[in-house]
């Protein structure tokens, strides 16, 4: 078995509302990433704006979003392409008059191999999502990279299994999240278990990356996390404070895992309507 080693690297940060800054930032962690031999680099949710839906929108929300292509997707291309580096991100992408979580995909030649958008949209309690987001119209998103196939769960994404289950089936071997959980936010151990339990019963490498720091209304938790397809977290950032994750994962592996081995191949999907 032909090893399919790459390293991942998880730039879990803090927003602030100095978006300038904020993109200087992400920049200075892909040159860190490419100095240590990552070949991947995954942001968190609305990577280098503050976290805007910690309060209902209002008039003027518009002006934080841009087109996909657009400047924030060029620069990053830029220096992905120049780095070398397969980088995912997210931002407020604006489409046709409307706005969406957008996460676009660029593969280590600078190019842009596509995006997703967020399907499913919270409403809840400092995640005022609805009124920012509309629901997401381009599927459930895998992309054909330098390193191999990418999935793309955004934040509230990876609560649905089926959602989980179809990118396992377009033949997803990595699924990155990016993330925006609270601190306390969920029972202890839940945050991993929940991603743990997907990708083993998918079949594939999950990276989850998530945002950091106390923001007006929200403090989120940090602890970004990667598991491997026999449900382990192999790597794990600290909780609370920024830091540039690094690990390496054999995408070879995938060909033993459980999920692969047995659970697709005695699937009966032509029963289960009738149970």
């Amino acid at each position: 078995m032909t090893e399919r080693r790459i390293k991942i690297a998880l730039g879990q940060i803090a927003g602030s509302p100095d978006r300038q800054k904020n993109l200087e930032k992400g920049l200075r962690i892909l040159e860190e990433a490419a100095r240590k031999g990552a070949q991947v680099v995954v942001f968190p949710e609305l990577s280098f704006l503050p976290f805007l839906p910690q309060k209902p929108a209002e008039p003027g929300y518009e002006s934080w979003a841009e087109p996909v292509p657009g400047p924030t997707t060029e620069m990053i291309s830029r220096k992905a392409g120049e780095l070398r580096l397969t980088v995912i991100f997210n931002l407020l992408e604006i489409y046709q008059g409307k706005t969406y979580d957008c996460s676009p995909v660029i593969d280590s030649d600078g190019k842009l191999v596509g995006k997703n958008r967020m399907v499913h949209v919270l409403e809840a309690p400092n995640f005022h999502e609805k009124s920012y987001y509309n629901p997401g119209d381009l599927g459930a998103g895998v992309f054909e990279t330098s390193i191999g196939r990418i999935g793309l769960a955004i934040c509230y994404d990876r609560h649905f299994p089926e959602y989980m289950r179809v990118l396992a089936m377009k033949g997803a071997e990595l699924v990155v999240i990016p993330q925006a959980g609270a601190k306390g936010e969920w029972p202890a151990g839940l945050f991993e278990a929940e991603v743990q339990v997907a990708a083993f019963q998918n079949g594939y490498f999950c990276a989850l990356t998530n945002r950091v720091g106390r923001e007006p209304k929200v403090e989120f938790e940090g602890g970004s996390f990667v598991v491997s397809p026999f449900g382990q977290v192999i790597a794990q950032a600290r909780r609370g404070e920024e830091e540039l994750l690094l690990t390496e994962v054999d995408l070879s592996q995938l060909e033993d895992c459980p999920a692969r081995k047995h659970f697709w191949k005695d699937r009966r999907p032509e029963i289960y309507d009738r149970l």
